[in-house]
């Protein structure tokens, strides 16, 4: 498989790795939208939301629970921040692998671009 997150979760590729447990991995972006942003991956390989299937709604929730978790011990969780999650080329999903975008330290618009 081609996939570069899988390569970064196989340590073949380098990475600012900030979390891992069994299931997850999270990493510091190479380029970085906000003060913070870190992309945090299921280890298994999914390649898009939607082939999400129901026995991956835990692994899935343990993305949001990791990004909730990371925000508080880098003190912005109460101030706030974004969690995004892309999928397919009209989403801007450009590496297939599920993954979770989490970003703060700044204030964040709305609409998103």
């Amino acid at each position: 498989m081609d996939c570069l997150f899988c390569k970064i979760i196989n340590r073949e590729i380098p990475a600012d790795i900030v979390h891992e447990d069994d299931e997850v991995l999270a990493f510091n972006d190479i380029n970085p939208q906000a003060p913070t942003h870190v992309v945090i991956v299921p280890k298994r390989h999914i390649a898009t939301l939607n082939d999400i299937e129901e026995d991956d709604l835990a692994l899935v929730g343990r993305l949001q629970y990791t990004a909730a978790r990371l925000a508080k011990e880098r003190g912005f969780a109460d101030d706030g921040y974004r969690v995004v999650m892309n999928c397919n080329d009209q989403g801007g999903q450009t590496v297939y692998h599920i993954h979770m975008h989490l970003m703060g330290g700044r204030r964040f618009t709305w609409p998103a671009g």
